[in-house]
């Protein structure tokens, strides 16, 4: 029995937040949308020839590394690099394109409009990142790992999370009363160093106590 391909190993953990598949590649504003997306998170792989449910489709490579190149470069600023390589699986070429964490977050992707928008890997989903989550992904560029003492508006939002098992940005604002642009960077901050879980349900986000029970 010969040996089963890396590849053919891989997709059997299905997508997720560092694996994602795609059929073919054929709009370049679409694909950096995954780019950024990851390069905001942990970085990524995407497989490109291979469908949705994980069987090999195949593509023609050379159109498929353009489309790429011209996403990383163009589309995503500041640019993404790509490095692919491709595999030859039962008479097909796959393309497994390998994108890093970015060292300059956050990352942007230039939609067909010409507008620059933030996203963010979420499982097995690219999503435009909210106000909170483009704050927490700012955050990602310090070095700071721990959180020396809380500010008073900080321990408020802590203590409200100890109350309600999940909750949005508009009714943190609402209980506590301050400016949402000062719940949204405290929030962020709680959720960098982190002491709050970000919850999605389709695109309602919201917001709870780490490990709360």
């Amino acid at each position: 029995m010969s040996p089963v391909h890396s590849i053919k190993k891989l997709i059997v953990t299905g997508e997720g937040s560092t694996l994602d598949f795609k059929q073919t590649i054929s709009d370049a504003p679409k694909i950096a949308k995954t780019l950024v997306a990851f390069a905001n998170h942990k970085g990524g792989t995407l497989l490109i020839g291979v469908r949705d449910n994980g069987s090999l489709a195949g593509i023609r490579s050379e159109d498929e590394k353009y489309m790429l190149e011209l996403a990383g470069s163009y589309y995503c600023k500041p640019a993404i690099n790509v490095n692919f390589k491709e595999h030859e699986i039962e008479g097909k070429t796959i393309i497994e394109a390998k994108i890093n964490e970015g060292f300059d977050k956050p990352y942007y992707a230039k939609d067909t409009e010409g507008k620059w928008w933030v996203y963010n890997r979420v499982r097995d989903r690219s999503l435009l990142a909210s106000a909170v989550m483009f704050q927490v992904i700012k955050r990602k560029n310090q070095n700071t790992h721990t959180i020396l003492k809380y500010s008073f508006l900080e321990t408020q939002l802590l203590n409200l999370l100890k109350l309600k098992p999940a909750i949005s940005l508009n009714e943190l604002v609402f209980e506590l009363k301050v400016k949402k642009h000062r719940v949204i960077h405290s929030l962020a901050k709680l959720i960098y160093f982190n002491l709050v879980d970000v919850n999605f349900d389709q695109k309602l986000e919201s917001y709870s106590l780490k490990n709360a029970q």
